[in-house]
């Protein structure tokens, strides 16, 4: 599954396009939380680096510093806001019920991808960083944000790896916009 997030995580972003129904307003309301996700992406890359990408889990280093002082899965939940932040754009024109359908199907697609990927991302951060990663852990929460960054939280932000290490989220959301202004411009 691990090697397939993308392709998995792509389901629900089809299904946004194919049976979406923007607005203005939408379209307004919900482009900010998109991009908020895809800004907390590009923080959490900068500490973390260009292994994020890979077919395979890795790490150069334990990331604990910048987003990661605050949650252990900055990335992640970077995407959950992003596609929050679509759903709400593509959705605005859609009654009540279909608005939520494709929220709990796009999100909880989302979860349970992640739900199966972060026991063995994290089962592989034991193996290579040992007490170092458990400490972590212990002060770091998995889902959620702590508001003070961990004190022991380390590393340096670097923003020449984002071009490398967010192409592909980068074609991804150009594409999600491209399609909400196809959608938008079809309804008037």
């Amino acid at each position: 599954m691990f090697k397939n997030r993308g392709a998995l995580l792509a389901i629900p972003a089809l299904a946004l396009v194919a049976f979406g129904k923007p607005t203005k307003r939408s379209a307004a309301s919900g482009l900010p939380i998109a991009l908020a996700g895809e800004l907390l992406r590009c923080w959490a890359v900068g500490y973390s680096g260009t292994t994020t990408r890979g077919d395979r889990v890795e790490a150069p280093r334990l990331a604990t510093g910048g987003p990661y002082a605050h949650t252990r899965n900055p990335l992640y939940l970077g995407n959950v806001i992003t596609a929050a932040g679509f759903t709400i754009a593509f959705t605005g024109a859609l009654d009540a019920r279909a608005r939520s359908v494709l929220f709990v199907a796009g999100i909880g697609t989302m979860l349970a991808v992640y739900a199966a990927i972060v026991p063995h991302e994290e089962a592989f951060l034991d193996a290579t960083f040992g007490d170092d990663y458990a400490d972590y852990c212990v002060r770091v929460p998995r889902v959620g944000w702590r508001l003070k960054p961990a004190e022991f939280a380390t590393g340096t932000w670097d923003a020449s790896v984002i071009p490398e290490a967010e192409s592909r989220t980068f074609v991804t959301f150009g594409a999600m916009l491209a399609a909400l202004a196809v959608k938008a411009i079809a309804r008037r």
